[in-house]
């Protein structure tokens, strides 16, 4: 199948959503920023020359001030804490989890509140309250603490569960984790895009693009810019910032 073939279903998708006059909404998450490298510069290359709103999921134990000299230089870039260390914490034969129940409950949430007050006293404004935990996996028993130690919001992957805080989750992964781990196959991205759009279409989630920049290889590269482009090329979808989706939920939530 060509190129333009593999994208028909958005650009008939976003057509529909044109002609009942309404806005198809889309978000991207990109998960571990540490620091600057050439991989965060063609990430925020890409997404400045289309204008697409990015968040960036700040490790707060590694990262430090060169990150923020690097993005002082662009508008449209927020950070939101991706845990504390990024470090597993679950046994082998478990899945990994930095935020799992497998210390002591305010040992883990010494490290997210040190994580917020890292990244925040960093980044100033360009900070978001929003916790991105590390392998989207977090003990749901902390989760009605996170308010207390300044969180806002919540971001994982998947269909959105009842918090007591905003949940805004990713639910289209670029990345081939359990293949190949490079970018999924074009085709069925874009089916999975459109899947969201048409639940969204129904009073479903905004499309969460999350992406990896540090490991993307040029297939990933090169689907992100096609993406940008066919969602450029309509008045009918909107990328957001997440600032927005949070004020949003809140008040859905009053």
């Amino acid at each position: 199948m060509t190129s333009d073939r593999i994208w028909e279903p958005l650009v008939e998708e976003l057509a529909r959503w044109q002609r009942q006059k309404r806005k198809a909404e889309f978000w991207l998450r990109d998960d571990d920023t540490v620091g600057p490298t050439p991989a965060l510069d063609r990430l925020l290359d890409l997404t400045g020359e289309f204008a697409v709103p990015v968040t960036l999921a700040v490790i707060p134990a590694l990262t430090d001030e060169k990150l923020v000299a690097r993005l002082d230089e662009v508008p449209h870039v927020t950070v939101a804490i991706h845990g504390w260390a990024h470090r597993n914490h679950a046994p082998e034969d478990q899945k990994k989890q930095e935020l799992g129940p497998h210390r002591p409950r305010e040992v883990v949430l010494d490290d997210l509140s040190r994580g917020l007050s890292h990244v925040t006293d960093l980044h100033g404004a360009r900070a978001v309250p929003m916790l991105v935990p590390p392998w989207n996996r977090i003990d749901p028993g902390l989760v009605s603490d996170l308010g207390s130690i300044g969180f806002a919001a919540l971001s994982v992957y998947g269909p959105p569960k009842p918090a007591s805080l905003a949940v805004i989750n990713s639910n289209v992964d670029i990345m081939d984790w359990h293949g190949t781990r490079g970018c999924r196959d074009h085709g069925l991205l874009v089916q999975a895009i459109v899947a969201q759009l048409q639940r969204g279409f129904d009073g479903g989630e905004p499309v969460g693009l999350l992406t990896h920049h540090l490991v993307h290889d040029e297939s990933a590269w090169l689907f992100l810019e096609r993406l940008f482009t066919v969602t450029a090329q309509t008045e009918a979808c909107a990328w957001l910032p997440i600032r927005t989706l949070i004020a949003r939920s809140a008040d859905d939530g009053k």
